[in-house]
């Protein structure tokens, strides 16, 4: 049996145990070679995250502004559907997990089917929530509607596409190689809706309304010849923009459909299908996984809550209303670039030093970017920064979600068929507590008096986006932290598991050869 790197001490007792070395030599190469993946199978499967990513950002960045700018909606409203719908996207996602882990295997596999067929009417309920209807009475019960639906079918796209993970190879390796891809693609994903969501509306961004006390000279000095931008020229900015996220969505999940192969699971039979409460009970049960979504719930509402208000702050406190989609775009583009830093750093120093690096990294910027003038060079330049520990965020959960699935494979050899459970739940937890965030962050400026479409903004407001940019995703770092030190799943237990992984499967092809040889002879 061939033997893994640095797998001697593991692999010396199963060649004492097996009279014919060089037939599994042969096997063991075999294997190897069958769950290796190209660069296209690769590419082809990172390309499927950037629809979620995509969506994700523009939303993420734009949608709470767009309903207090755009559809005018007060902030109490506002606040309600945010969180609603992030609330109601938390609950779908156990859910289509304990559906997925039910579904049978057809002849495209058991996750491929999902994505293709939620992807029509997704697309549909994403173009719609960003139309103001012609009524105002519905407004709240419209967005809401559609905003939830839209969250239900993407999960039904995410879900199944995120434990594909486990389906496109077997070799760890090989995963955190397209897990790599996967998240390069990503974060040029929330470049690209970055970009198209805000170069298209910033070229038709209404101006501000100016209250009793406001003096605006450019508005004085502005000559009778400049076109005037309306809030109808906004709405139908925002439409547009919708409309080519759409056709890229499209695109993305049919060059995932046919590019990527789903690899049935080993010759093991799956595992008796249980209820949903025995699922919740069976992947939080597993204390390595409990602490890595404990972790990853407070790092990522650090960053979801920067997203969420990042660009109400820039235009708002720093007073950046016709540059912030600027800003927002060097943040993704800076990502975009630290991802394959960050891919060398994991391998090199290990994830847990790479989660604190990396969380670590983006603190003195969060702090630099409050504390400091309005100074739009500065901003550029704090903002390129950020994105470098942006980057971390989006890359290491996904990276060691697979560790605590081959944990938890080790500890339960019995036990298959699960692998959407956990990360369906993992996106959960993210998800519900990122609805609370942005609910109470909206909430929070309705307190604080916040003006629509004001040119300037109470200092209370100011003040409230100051803490919610910086003093509270500090403070949601700093915790997350803490909880990673008691993380029991190191280098050296992470190539453990994978060399007494690489051996169940060798031992499993094994007895298959072995039974179908019998079979053979009889």
């Amino acid at each position: 049996m061939a033997k893994g790197e640095g797998g001697e001490q593991y692999s010396n007792a199963s060649l004492l145990s097996k009279p014919g070395t060089a037939d599994g030599i042969k096997l063991a190469k075999n294997h190897e070679h069958r769950n290796r993946l190209s660069v296209c199978n690769k590419i082809c499967y990172a390309i499927g995250g950037a629809p979620y990513q995509i969506t994700g950002c523009a939303l993420g960045f734009f949608l709470q502004i767009y309903l207090l700018d755009v559809a005018q909606l007060d902030p109490s409203y506002a606040s309600i559907i945010l969180f609603v719908g992030r609330a109601w996207d938390a609950v779908t996602d156990p859910t289509v997990g304990f559906l997925v882990s039910r579904s049978p295997w057809t002849r495209f596999g058991r996750m491929l089917p999902w994505i293709l067929l939620s992807t029509p009417l997704a697309v549909l309920s994403y173009f719609l929530i960003w139309y103001v209807p012609v009524f105002d009475n519905g407004k709240v019960i419209w967005y809401l509607f559609w905003y939830c639906l839209f969250q239900s079918l993407q999960t039904c796209f995410h879900v199944p596409y995120s434990a594909l993970t486990m389906f496109i190879s077997s070799e760890q390796k090989e995963r955190d190689s397209a897990t790599a891809y996967r998240m390069t693609v990503e974060v040029l994903g929330t470049v690209l809706g970055t970009a198209i969501q805000g170069q298209i509306v910033g070229m038709a961004n209404a101006p501000c309304l100016p209250g009793p006390n406001d003096i605006l000279p450019d508005l004085i000095n502005s000559s009778d010849s400049e076109p005037i931008i309306s809030l109808e020229h906004t709405k139908t900015a925002y439409m547009i923009s919708s409309g080519v996220i759409c056709l890229i969505y499209i695109l993305c999940a049919l060059i995932l459909f046919f590019g990527v192969r789903e690899q049935k699971e080993s010759c093991r039979p799956r595992s008796e299908p249980m209820g949903f409460f025995q699922g919740i009970k069976l992947v939080m049960g597993h204390g390595p996984y409990a602490k890595l979504v404990m972790v990853f719930l407070f790092t990522s509402l650090a960053f979801m809550l920067l997203e969420g208000n990042f660009a109400l702050f820039c235009s708002s406190t720093l007073g950046f209303r016709n540059d912030f989609q600027n800003i927002l775009l060097v943040i993704m583009l800076s990502a975009t670039l630290a991802i394959p830093f960050w891919q060398w750093f994991l391998t090199r120093f290990g994830k847990k030093t790479a989660v604190y690096t990396g969380s670590l990294s983006v603190v003195p910027f969060m702090i630099l970017v409050v504390c400091l003038k309005s100074n739009l060079i500065v901003t550029y330049i704090v903002s390129f920064a950020s994105g470098v520990g942006v980057a971390a965020a989006f890359l290491l959960p996904w990276s060691m979600l697979p560790d605590v699935v081959d944990d938890f494979q080790v500890q339960n050899p019995e036990s298959t068929g699960h692998e959407a459970l956990f990360y369906s739940f993992y996106v959960f937890f993210t998800k519900f507590a990122s609805g609370i965030s942005l609910g109470i962050s909206t909430l929070s400026l309705d307190f604080a008096g916040y003006i629509s479409r004001g040119c300037t903004q109470p200092a209370k407001v100011d003040l409230t986006l100051k803490l919610l940019v910086s003093a509270a995703p500090i403070s949601l770092i700093i915790i997350g932290l803490i909880i990673l030190y008691f993380y029991p799943i190191d280098e050296e237990k992470r190539q453990g598991n994978r060399k007494l992984l690489q051996e169940q499967r060798y031992n499993e092809a094994d007895s298959e050869t072995d039974s179908t040889e019998l079979a053979n002879m009889v």
